[in-house]
């Protein structure tokens, strides 16, 4: 709906105008135009109001001449990488995997500024065919580099029936204020098992905006784990959609903020069918004068009966000037379903780090002990040994502050 008095447009949404209109994406400009940034009013953008957080929006990125190396390496892995939006050459593909290119956005229109933005400037997308099951993990490796730039790309994968993956994308770059928009499009067939995990290693001062759409088949299985680690400001967007009988979704994510970050996972998950089932978990970390955010809604369609769906989001503080929101929703159209929703936040558990300081562990490691606790269910289902402990070191490195 346009609202009835002129919107006041900063800085940052000129910017944004004027880069799609350059690009040809008209429709997306006027959409900015009229309606400006979301703020608070906007529920999906409740506490990540984009209109006072996003001040400036840097010039579209050039071709990179030289890429860097993968900000995480994982042994074993088959490499890809996407740098300022242009696809790198890449090794020979494990078999079964067929690496190419599409024009455009691959994100489905929704109202959504993000998508439309991504959908307005991305030039070209690197598309997976996964035929069959894949052994290494699949590595793409998406990077911003050289000066301060917008940067929006696109990645679509499509997994046969039958066939399974790990797939790992990691954001990073050099260390300057780049605005990246991130879109990933993944149709998994009948049956396909899947782990896609998103890493953000991005610099301080990037803003990083992701954009997750998966569509499921029947008796398709989905495991999603997003961690958020590195940006000043992220927010990732995840849409779910189960459309086959039997589907089911563990979406999973993690927010690791210290001082100044703000970092949101967003997540709509739909139950289409009858008889799928999904249940994210969502943790939340943050030191210092910090911000994390999760919303979750799960919506179940009129004819989806039999639908399992269950949503919960822990949070730890570490802080006392730290903030952890949590808006879970439930929409509900069926009559036979069981459906819940939970939150909780607070601090380390004072009997059990009394309990390790008097067996002799120092007040530092103690926590790290804690820490670690809490985030093992979600780092516990990554079975590849070398992926594992690569992602555990990530989590290692935030909790030693680097």
């Amino acid at each position: 709906m346009r609202p009835n008095f002129p919107v006041r447009l900063g800085a940052a949404e000129q910017a944004l105008i004027d880069q799609l209109k350059s690009a040809g994406a008209d429709q997306a400009a006027e959409r900015i135009s009229v309606a400006g940034l979301p703020t608070r009013r906007v529920e999906s953008y409740h506490y990540t109001d984009l209109k006072m957080l996003l001040r400036a929006i840097p010039a579209l990125g050039q071709p990179a001449n030289e890429a860097s190396a993968p900000a995480l390496r994982v042994p074993g892995a088959f490499n890809l990488m996407i740098a300022n939006g242009v696809i790198q050459n890449a090794s020979t593909a494990p078999a079964g995997v067929i690496v190419g290119k599409a024009q455009g956005g691959v994100l489905t229109t929704r109202d959504d500024v993000l998508v439309h933005v991504n959908n307005g400037l991305a030039k070209e997308a690197l598309t997976l065919t996964l035929e069959n099951s894949v052994d290494p993990v699949i590595q793409v490796e998406r990077r911003i580099e050289g000066e301060a730039a917008h940067v929006a790309d696109a990645l679509k994968v499509f997994v046969a029936d039958g066939a399974s993956a790990v797939i790992l994308e990691t954001f990073s770059g050099s260390d300057a204020a780049h605005v990246g928009n991130h879109a990933t499009y993944m149709a998994l067939g009948k049956n396909a098992v899947v782990t896609h995990i998103t890493l953000d290693l991005s610099a301080r001062g990037v803003s990083h905006f992701a954009t997750n759409e998966y569509h499921l088949g029947d008796g398709a299985k989905l495991r999603t784990l997003i961690i958020h680690a590195g940006a000043g400001l992220s927010r990732t967007h995840l849409f779910p959609h189960m459309g086959g009988a039997e589907a089911h979704a563990d979406v999973t994510g993690l927010n690791l903020v210290s001082e100044g970050q703000h970092a949101d996972i967003t997540m709509e998950t739909s139950h289409a069918v009858p008889h799928t089932s999904s249940q994210p978990l969502f943790k939340s970390i943050a030191r210092g004068r910090s911000k994390a955010v999760v919303q979750g809604k799960l919506v179940v369609a009129r004819d989806a009966q039999k639908t399992d769906a269950k949503f919960m989001h822990q949070g730890l503080m570490l802080s006392d000037e730290a903030e952890i929101l949590s808006k879970p929703e439930l929409e509900i159209y069926a009559d036979d379903v069981v459906c819940g929703h939970g939150s909780t936040c607070g601090m380390l558990d004072e009997d059990s780090l009394f309990y390790l300081l008097s067996r002799g562990i120092p007040k530092a490691e103690a926590e790290t002990m804690l820490v670690r606790g809490f985030i093992a269910e979600l780092l516990d289902p990554v079975e590849d040994e070398a992926l594992n402990e690569a992602l555990q070191g990530v989590v290692d490195g935030w909790l030693l502050g680097q």
